[in-house]
């Protein structure tokens, strides 16, 4: 039993549906460029994370208390 052609009418459609809106993981950047870009993010996300938990508004998801 074949398919025929529903293969390629499914994925016209789901193109379609998307817009035309391929994803594309090229960016423009040099694989340095993105780990400088991503190594950035990453620290300025630790640091948000660390001024919260030192103005007490920490995360503590996790951690016990030993308090009895």
């Amino acid at each position: 039993m074949t398919r025929g052609n529903q293969r390629d009418r499914d994925r016209e459609r789901a193109l379609a549906r998307t817009g035309s809106k391929a994803k594309s993981k090229d960016d423009g950047l040099t694989p340095e460029q993105r780990r400088e870009r991503d190594a950035k993010a990453l620290q300025e996300k630790a640091a948000k994370k660390a001024s919260q938990a030192a103005a007490g508004g920490g995360d503590t998801k996790g951690k016990s208390s030993n308090k009895k």
